[in-house]
């Protein structure tokens, strides 16, 4: 189980590089096993082209290494504390992406315009307040997931599966990592459109509430319809 998971958590961070969501070093992927309660994430600092899935650190739900011999991601107890507050999810992604970034950059939260957002997203992805002084000097990452949890409050973390760290940028989350992956990817499409439709009209405002949720129960719950279910 542990390698067919670090195996997926190397896949998982090798698409944001395939698809352009991160350069050099930037972001990371992680998965959890719960039934052991580890995590598995990308070491830090180590470039894409040259990581293998052994690079692939294993930590306890607290960020402690239990296996490996580099450090995990800068980020790691961001990623921990959501697998903590959220049981439902079972992987993360964070991304420095374009246009996602830049609405966590603006602290705004980015408006579902249209149905291709509310395809994935049941409502605007919501952006958090920024870290106090003390937040940032004392347990700046782990405080970053506590304010990522704090804005998902009341929310269904699995039907808002992103939100944006103001100032800094988005993290996903999905069932699996390949999940999280996923939804990075579409977070930065919805992000760019976002953009572009605010330019074209900065009037526009989020598509009325019996469209969106007609387009995100179509994919989403026990009524869903899309695709070719179990046939």
């Amino acid at each position: 189980m542990l390698q067919s998971l670090r195996t997926e958590v190397y896949e998982a961070n090798l698409e944001l590089v395939r698809r352009g969501l991160v350069i050099y070093t930037f972001g990371n992927a992680s998965a959890i096993w719960r039934e052991k309660g580890l995590i598995v994430i990308k070491p830090s600092g180590v470039a894409y082209e040259k990581m293998t899935p052994a690079d692939m650190v294993v930590t306890d739900l607290q960020g402690k290494v239990v296996e490996g011999t580099l450090r995990p991601s800068s980020d790691m107890a961001t990623h921990a504390a959501l697998y903590r507050a959220f049981p439902e999810i079972g992987g993360v992604v964070h991304t420095h992406s374009r246009h996602a970034t830049a609405w966590a950059q603006a602290v705004r939260e980015i408006p579902c315009f249209g149905t291709t957002h509310a395809d994935y997203f049941h409502g605007p992805v919501p952006v958090t307040s920024h870290l106090t002084r003390e937040e940032i000097e004392e347990g700046y990452e782990a405080n970053t997931g506590e304010a990522i949890i704090r804005t998902m409050s009341g929310l269904d973390p699995l039907a808002c599966p992103a939100v944006l760290a103001a100032g800094h940028a988005p993290f996903c989350w999905g069932k699996t990592v390949t999940d999280a992956a996923h939804y990075a990817v579409v977070l930065e499409e919805v992000a760019a459109m976002a953009w572009q439709t605010v330019t074209i009209n900065p009037a526009a405002r989020a598509l009325p509430d019996a469209q969106r949720d007609k387009h995100y129960f179509r994919k989403h719950g026990a009524k869903a319809t899309y695709g070719q279910g179990d046939c």
